[in-house]
């Protein structure tokens, strides 16, 4: 299967995960600026959220551009990729309806954490199905953003019931690691 129609097909889900995630925001019952502020974490949480999912969706686009072509594995990963993301918006009410309560805030992070796990196995499963993708293989090399990613999301799930201000901020560390998209992908077209 050509690698356009994976992509198109996950840039639909994503586009309704946020569109869901925009409609779960209530509008304040009041129109003053108190009841805008009972609302703020509430939006804090989207705000982290779509900045997530865009991260997601911007890489995940990097990627599709190194692959021509995917097998059932590779569709089934993106789908394991998929399916932690349609998460999100649950696991963003939930956290900013109950501001930093620990239970939500490491729940919030377990869904972080499966999600750069099923992104990293959509990796290897792309690699496995066209071995001989050069171009491929130096934009997924080294790892060592994923393996900082995963180490804070980690270390975020247990600290949540310590401080939740802690394991918001490495989750927040995390999303500034991947702000900008990875370049590893834009090097190996510049190298070839």
């Amino acid at each position: 299967m050509n690698s356009s129609r994976l992509e198109a097909f996950s840039d639909g889900v994503l586009a309704i995960i946020i569109t869901i995630m925009v409609l779960e925001m209530k509008t304040p019952e009041a129109a003053n600026l108190e009841s805008l502020l009972e609302i703020a974490p509430v939006f804090l949480s989207y705000l982290i959220s779509f900045i997530y999912l865009g991260i997601y969706w911007n890489n995940h686009h990097h990627l599709m551009q190194v692959v021509d072509t995917v097998d059932g594995k590779v569709l089934w990963a993106n789908l394991h990729l998929l399916f932690w993301l349609s998460l999100v918006p649950f696991v963003t009410s939930w956290a900013g309806e109950h501001h930093l309560d620990a239970i939500p805030i490491a729940c919030y992070g377990i869904v972080l954490l499966m999600s750069a796990i099923a992104y990293r196995i959509l990796e290897i499963f792309l690699i496995r199905q066209d071995m001989g993708n050069e171009k491929l293989r130096r934009a997924i090399s080294s790892g060592m953003k994923e393996n900082i990613s995963t180490l804070l999301y980690v270390l975020a799930l247990p600290l949540a019931f310590v401080n939740s201000w802690i394991a918001v901020g490495l989750y927040l560390a995390v999303a500034v690691i991947w702000f900008l998209p990875d370049r590893r992908v834009e090097r190996s077209f510049r190298e070839e």
